[in-house]
């Protein structure tokens, strides 16, 4: 089971994928990086693929919650080419695609992390975050982005990891955001001026 940390107080199966959902600046990234930081805590792998932050700042703010160093920590970086950095190369942790458009690129860097810390290092608990799907869908149609998430949901499923994906709810229309939630197995909604709450389907 995963333990999603103090602030939810809730377990969840491996192979869940979780929708974090809320405003803008109700706290999604950071709530996303406490649920990775309590994997690390305990020895899970940690992927984080961010679609607005370089992997620099992802990192750095990872740091403030646990030292990482010499953990499995990885960070699929889809906005530093895209900013113009274009020689920066993929080391151990951190892997870059040319940007949020290249949805292929963003599915086998995390696909090759996955396999890395499954197969390769026998980690059998992983939790992957993407922050944030609302960057996805400003640059694709939502067929698109539903077709990639249906195949990495489905990646994360199938090697029992835990899956957090961060969208801003007021960015979407209800069909883009009924569409999208099909795909998860609960959601966590953040608040402004409330604790975020969590609902799993079947509850």
């Amino acid at each position: 089971m995963y333990d999603l940390g103090p602030d939810l107080d809730v377990e969840v199966e491996p192979g869940t994928n979780l929708l974090i959902s809320g405003p803008p600046l109700t706290g999604k990234r950071s709530l996303a990086l406490d649920i990775l930081t309590e994997g690390t805590k305990q020895g899970e792998g940690a992927i984080i693929v961010t679609t607005k932050d370089g992997a620099e700042r992802v990192l750095k703010d990872f740091a403030k919650r646990v030292p990482y160093e010499g953990n499995p920590v990885s960070v699929v970086d889809c906005v530093t080419r895209q900013q113009g950095v274009g020689d920066v190369r993929d080391d151990d942790r951190i892997k870059y695609t040319s940007s949020p458009v290249d949805m292929t690129g963003i599915g086998i860097k995390l696909s090759e992390v996955l396999q890395e810390y499954y197969q390769e290092r026998g980690l059998k608990q992983n939790r992957i975050m993407l922050h944030s799907l609302s960057t996805l869908l400003m640059y694709a149609d939502l067929q698109t982005v539903f077709r990639f998430l249906h195949v990495f949901t489905g990646r994360i499923q199938s090697v029992g990891g835990l899956g957090l994906f961060a969208i801003d709810a007021d960015a979407h229309d209800d069909r883009t955001m009924n569409t999208i939630k099909q795909l998860f197995d609960g959601i966590i909604t953040t608040y402004e001026d409330a604790d975020p709450d969590v609902r799993l389907a079947g509850d």
